[in-house]
């Protein structure tokens, strides 16, 4: 099976190489009679793409959205959405010198093993380039819960190599102006400090790997499943296929093995939670709490700094990466992350939704 199609009732499936002639997604299961227009999708599409400040690759897309179907007079109809972006700034010479190499830390080894063809130009499908369909997807999804459940989803990043958030944000008031720099960082003390860095790192040839969080606030308590369809695992699932991901929590996650039971239990009053390391699900379900994620993204293998390596041969060279790339990946990876949590709790909602979509009406009512 190959595994191009993401989610059960509202199901993205995505095509295309990062320098093809152009990427695109199938979107199918999203409910007639959302408003969605080509310029809706530029926002977050924007925030995803290279170029935009000195600090991430130096590859510039137009990224405009066709609408190819599943919309009439600007309405989603309940049929397939297709959605196309036309590839306008790839660059593929800049991979001709190692099309025969195995590069570090990238798919091209088990991309060969598996299929014993790989297409060089910048990754091929292993690209992120990929992404900025999920992104598109997210839109939608994003939109959908926004306007039925008043679901809000923020990511943020709080780590870039050593340099750390010094108060992580519980909630999304709390962010500060992620959007007003190119590091997604709440703080806008840090990020002078953060210029540099970055400014040093990229000089150097060097890359860095990152944290990034994502808040998703709204979301009523029932969604997921008790055991195979639990929400958190589909999140982590989700989350851990975005390219160069490496771990991801939910909650407080990794942290939990440090905590006491009596201090990681998050303990209900007529006002609520008094915590959330849970990260607002609590048996596979959400709880009605913020739904809280973290991903650990890699850093940049693609350097300009010598090593040595292998091609397809077997032979050992020189391997030098050339092109544009990101001194920190991590970066960009907000709007992917935000992209998929939405489209998980979107497909999760039309799962609960068509299963107990009238359990409400018999359920005792309890304080969120």
């Amino acid at each position: 099976m190959a595994s191009n199609t993401f989610g059960k009732l509202f199901a993205v499936t995505t095509f295309g190489e990062s320098h093809g002639p152009a990427i695109g997604c199938v979107i199918d299961g999203c409910p007639p009679g959302l408003a969605i227009a080509p310029e809706d999708f530029a926002g977050d599409l924007s925030r995803r793409a290279t170029g935009k400040s000195r600090h991430t690759s130096q590859r510039r897309e137009a990224d405009e959205v066709e609408i190819l179907s599943g919309v009439y007079e600007g309405r989603t109809t309940g049929t397939p959405i297709g959605l196309l972006i036309r590839n306008t700034d790839a660059r593929s010479k800049d991979y001709d010198a190692i099309a025969a190499q195995f590069r570090p830390g990238h798919a091209d080894y088990t991309y060969w093993h598996k299929y014993g063809i790989r297409d060089p130009r910048g990754g091929g499908r292993s690209s992120a380039r990929e992404t900025t369909m999920r992104v598109a997807a997210g839109v939608i999804a994003r939109k959908w819960l926004a306007e039925r459940h008043g679901v809000r989803i923020q990511g943020f990043v709080s780590q870039i190599g050593e340099r750390r958030l010094e108060c992580v944000p519980e909630r999304i008031d709390a962010l500060g102006d992620v959007e007003g720099n190119p590091f997604f960082w709440p703080d806008a003390a840090q990020v002078p400090a953060l210029e540099a860095a970055m400014d040093a790192l990229r000089k150097s040839g060097e890359s860095a790997g990152a944290r990034v969080e994502v808040i998703a606030e709204g979301v009523p308590p029932g969604w997921g499943e008790p055991v195979y369809g639990k929400l958190d695992a589909e999140l982590a699932a989700a989350l851990m296929g975005i390219n160069a991901a490496k771990g991801v929590e939910i909650g407080a996650g990794f942290e939990s093995v440090a905590q006491p039971g009596s201090v990681h239990r998050d303990r209900m009053d007529p006002g609520g939670f008094a915590s959330n390391h849970a990260g607002g699900v609590l048996g596979g379900i959400s709880s009605g709490q913020a739904v809280r994620c973290s991903v650990a993204f890699k850093p940049t293998s693609s350097l300009r700094l010598p090593v040595a390596g292998l091609d397809v041969d077997g032979q050992v060279v020189d391997i030098v990466t050339t092109g544009r790339h990101d001194p920190c990946v991590g970066i960009r990876a907000v709007p992917i992350c935000e992209a998929m949590v939405a489209l998980v709790l979107m497909d999760q909602a039309l799962r609960h939704r068509a299963q107990c979509g009238d359990v409400g009406a018999m359920s005792p009512r309890v304080p969120g």
